[in-house]
């Protein structure tokens, strides 16, 4: 049974389905789901304030101090375990620079931190405290393997280290240290079919409510019901569909590399060029990575009629919003990239995003991925690669803290995420901070063999929507 913890967040005993296809199809590491995010601080932060802080997040925060353990044989997903041999000092790193560095000093170092693939024995995180930036200032390298959370549960999830003073009053208690306990493998297996009995009896449950729904549909509207089906059958047809390569002619390589960089805008601006074309913040975002793209095909001698991008949909409920664990849908589309008026590309992008909202196979992610998951993991790899290798770029939008926060003194001055490629040529990733947004720009640089370029052309097309403010 899940447990509830004092920040309100459920941690549930074993991975869901789709957790745990993101987790097996590492096998092939072009694949990797890890997190990076570049916080900036505006001094460094005090060093026994910090390691208490983190002590105490593990301790409240199970999948801190939890590895995963999973069986070949087993249907059932994996567990989240105690790791017995928890080391804080592995996962929290200090390290200094010069004294004068700069931001591009702290990205230059995050990237073969982004590229390493995590200790599959351990917790899925580490931290670099960052030192030595000019003007005393510091940054923290986090790192995070997606199986732990997206985006909007990271922020949630951050938040028990942040305070909202530099130096608060009262310090959190300490909890004691969770106790580890190490299955043996006959409890292992009577676990892993326990879960199963219960998960198939709550299955047949739902299949019978979802029959006898159908079943009364059907009799008021047969043509109705027949072409719902039709309709969900399609969807997943098109969730799946095999795209073993991009539709843009210059990013069709792929590698184990990263290049990072980013840009800030203002959150107000963003917003009101939204407005213009009727559409919210995502839209504005969305649509200037679209000019962006459109132009470095422009400007590289070969423009293009449409993109295939992936997209994150929070599928998070009032029921479901303070679980653990990633609450999204995986989508995919085309998208047109050759629309030179900025309000048109937003209103191609806010219909685009709400059909997809739209989409039937949404509500079908995790019997998808459980069916997925059963298959062995060479087969469940190789349909995934030829579903994600063919994506030109992923763009995500998550939202932040809307006032300053502070962590062990120091004061978060900004934060950039830089989501994973997984198969992707780029991903591109707004995170909101005050009032501001910063979009950490993380690029294979085999797909896009001059990140200056396209830099340029994403700022320009941000550019270009702020004029419409």
């Amino acid at each position: 049974m899940a447990d509830e913890l004092d920040l309100d967040i459920e941690f549930a005993p074993r991975m869901s389905d789709s957790d745990a296809l993101m987790w097996s199809i590492e096998k092939d590491p072009m694949l990797r789901s890890t997190i990076t995010s570049v916080v900036l601080l505006d001094q460094a932060p005090d060093r026994d304030r910090l390691v208490r802080l983190v002590e105490r997040a593990s301790r409240v925060v199970p999948r801190l101090r939890q590895r995963v353990r999973g069986h070949p044989y087993s249907v059932a997903p994996p567990r989240w375990e105690i790791d017995p041999h928890f080391d804080l000092d592995y996962h929290l790193r200090f390290m200094s620079l010069s004294g004068d560095a700069t931001e591009a000093d702290v990205l230059a170092m995050a990237q073969p931190l982004a590229m390493q693939g995590f200790d599959r024995a351990r917790p899925l995180w580490e931290f670099h405290i960052v030192s030595g930036l000019a003007d005393g200032r510091a940054a923290i390298i986090q790192k995070v393997h997606h199986a732990i959370t997206d985006g909007v549960g990271g922020v949630k999830l951050q938040l028990e280290l942040l305070d909202l003073e530099r130096h608060p009053t009262e310090e959190r208690p300490m909890p004691d240290a969770p106790a580890p306990h190490v299955a043996g493998e006959v409890e292992r297996a009577f676990d892993a079919l326990a879960f199963e009995a219960r998960r198939q009896a709550g299955a047949v449950l739902d299949t019978t409510r979802q029959i006898g729904a159908g079943l009364g549909d059907a009799a008021r509207d047969p043509v109705g019901a027949m072409l719902a089906v039709a309709g969900t059958a399609t969807s997943v047809a098109r969730w799946l569909l095999p795209t073993t390569r991009p539709l843009s002619p210059l990013m069709g390589k792929r590698s184990l590399s990263v290049h990072f960089d980013t840009i800030t805008l203002p959150l107000g601006e963003l917003k009101a060029a939204a407005r213009v074309s009727g559409g919210k913040l995502n839209d504005a975002f969305v649509a200037g990575v679209i000019g962006g793209f459109q132009a470095y095909h422009e400007k590289r001698g070969t423009p293009i009629e449409r993109l295939r991008m992936a997209m994150p949909i929070n599928v998070r409920t009032d029921e479901t919003a303070n679980k653990a664990g990633n609450q999204f849908s995986p989508s995919r589309s085309e998208v047109p990239a050759d629309l030179p008026d900025p309000i048109a590309r937003m209103t191609a992008v806010r219909e685009l995003v709400e059909s997809l909202r739209h989409e039937p196979a949404l509500a079908l992610t995790e019997p998808l991925a459980g069916l997925l998951s059963r298959l062995p993991t060479s087969i469940t790899t190789s349909v995934f690669g030829a579903m994600l290798r063919g994506i030109d770029f992923t763009t995500s939008n998550v939202p932040g803290a809307p006032f300053p926060v502070y962590l062990a003194g120091a004061m978060v001055e900004a934060q950039f995420a830089f989501g994973p490629m997984a198969g992707a040529g780029a991903n591109i990733t707004l995170l909101s901070y005050q009032d501001e947004v910063h979009i950490g720009v993380n690029v294979d640089p085999a797909a896009v063999d001059d990140p200056e370029l396209l830099m340029d052309c994403l700022r320009d097309a941000f550019a270009e929507l702020r004029a419409l403010a």
